[in-house]
């Protein structure tokens, strides 16, 4: 089953895609809670290319690594990826009030429907926040 989320994001397409495509960034939004972090993130923007998000609780009672591979890349439009057996599409979608930002993942057994709807969510509400407070800078 497919899963989408989405948000509108109040910056210019260029700093919306280096914000979802650096890892210095990605380590300050790439988190469902406050309870958690990334810890380290690694990024190969391209065709083939890997990448890995180190996610913790920072309590530090567990972890784990979202990794992958990028299937398409079309720079300030469309990141596609795989990761395990499930994959997951980003589209980017510029106006002129900002960036739409649609990401639309196969679900998973582990967790419910909602749970997952509800942490991918908050991972990108996280983000917007985190590209509109740099752009106020």
């Amino acid at each position: 089953m497919k899963i989408t989320v989405d948000t509108k994001v109040a910056a210019p397409i260029e700093q919306v895609w280096q914000a979802y495509t650096s890892p210095e960034d990605i380590k300050q939004w790439n988190a469902a809670s406050d309870d958690w972090h990334t810890t380290a993130a690694t990024v190969d923007l391209r065709e083939g290319g890997a990448f890995s998000s180190r996610m913790e609780a920072k309590d530090g009672s567990m972890g784990f690594d979202f990794a992958g591979t990028y299937t398409k890349i079309i720079p300030h439009k469309l990141i596609e990826y795989a990761f395990g057996d499930r994959t997951a599409q980003v589209e980017f979608a510029p106006s002129p009030d900002g960036v739409g930002v649609r990401v639309t993942f196969d679900s998973e057994s582990t967790h419910s429907v909602d749970q997952q709807r509800e942490g991918w969510q908050a991972i990108l509400n996280n983000f917007a926040r985190h590209v509109e407070a740099k752009g106020r800078g």
